[in-house]
């Protein structure tokens, strides 16, 4: 999402760019307010961004945006005749969301969140790999066996956690794909589990038996919580989603963690139809002594190989900052969705944290004027 470095003059020579972002057919609800916002922290106060647009919208969002944002927009080119493309020029201000301290943004409701909502920059994902014994029916990464496992380094996770932690960082989340398959989990574990205390989501299926079991032995009990992915009391609902046999072998690796004495919680997730198991599920629950507080339910986000379940935008969920091998994105669910990567290197954090502040400052901004500032169909 860089800018495209370089001048631009304007077409009458009035105003020229520091740099320019080709926005394309983006709206300012589907990825395009991410975009403009990392890329105006490109660029130095008082300096000016060219974007290009097609998105007719954008006309009208842009000026609320900027105002918002304490920017300046300086002009607007059109470049056909009144059926766009269009170019916009942004001056970048001092002052704004730009200009807000780095600290914590107060927690909000998500129903992605994995548990309490908590405010942004207290809690860190990291997806540790792509590739996955399974290929779940609405898996929002789009994991199988057949995934480019796009492996996190040990190096990659230890920086990105001391960062964090530095900077105020209280948890720390690792998922896939399956990260038992990841052939460093073990040191990357220990690297950020040292850190802060580290939640790792699994199925919980392939750590029964040779180095994957010697992993899960050797792993920090007080440090290393296991979030374990089971979607009903019985083998139908959770089969027929994931695989037939993977209900009893997601029990059983249950039953061993809990033997070596981990923290087990449990998460669902349900279409629409399904939400009917939630009860049985958790009667299910209540006999096997997981807690309460270590259950979560949450609905199919349509990301991945899910064609439906909730829409996905900036609107639909809160920001909880994920970094992969490749980039940094907006939310977990949310890491095939090309509109919410937030920037294309996971490092800097404090790089990433701070765009994704200042659209949450943007955001807010608009709601304390009891308006809605941007177009997110």
């Amino acid at each position: 999402m860089a800018a495209h470095a370089g001048l631009s003059p304007a077409t009458d020579g009035t105003v020229v760019a520091a740099a320019e972002y080709d926005g394309g057919d983006m709206d300012c609800g589907s990825g395009l307010l991410l975009a403009l916002t990392a890329a105006v922290r490109g660029i130095e106060p008082g300096e000016v961004l060219l974007l290009h647009t097609r998105e007719p919208s954008v006309l009208a969002d842009l000026p609320a945006w900027a105002r918002l944002a304490g920017h300046n927009l300086v002009q607007v080119v059109d470049a056909g005749e009144g059926s766009g493309p269009w170019q916009l020029f942004i001056r970048r201000k001092g002052a704004g969301p730009n200009a807000q301290p780095s600290g914590l943004v107060p927690e909000t409701e998500t129903p992605f969140s994995s548990g309490a909502a908590v405010p942004l920059g207290s809690r860190l994902w990291l997806y540790s790999n792509f590739h996955c014994n399974l290929a779940c029916d609405y898996c929002c990464a789009a994991s199988s066996p057949k995934a480019d496992p796009r492996l996190m380094s040990v190096e990659l996770a230890a920086a990105a956690t001391a960062e964090f932690v530095a900077q105020g960082g209280r948890e720390l989340y690792v998922t896939g794909g399956e990260p038992f398959l990841h052939p460093d989990l073990l040191e990357l574990l220990q690297v950020t589990s040292a850190q802060v205390p580290v939640t790792l989501l699994t199925n919980a299926m392939v750590f029964g038996r040779g180095r994957r079991r010697e992993t899960l032995e050797a792993l920090d009990r007080e440090a290393v919580t296991l979030q374990v992915s089971l979607d009903s009391a019985g083998p139908g609902l959770h089969d027929q989603q994931r695989g037939a046999g993977s209900h009893a072998r997601a029990l059983a690796g249950i039953e061993l963690a809990r033997g070596l004495g981990f923290r087990i919680r449990v998460a669902a997730t349900y279409f629409d139809s399904d939400v009917g198991h939630a009860d049985d599920l958790h009667g299910f629950l209540d006999g096997l002594g997981i807690r309460t507080d270590d259950r979560l339910i949450r609905p199919v986000a349509e990301e991945g190989f899910a064609d439906q379940g909730v829409h996905i935008s900036l609107d639909t969920v809160e920001p909880e900052p994920t970094l992969t091998a490749d980039g940094a994105w907006w939310h977990p669910v949310a890491v095939t969705n090309s509109n919410l990567k937030v920037a294309d290197t996971p490092l800097p954090l404090a790089e990433v944290l701070a765009v994704m502040r200042d659209v949450v400052a943007v955001q807010a901004a608009g709601d304390a004027q009891g308006r809605s500032v941007f177009r997110c169909a």
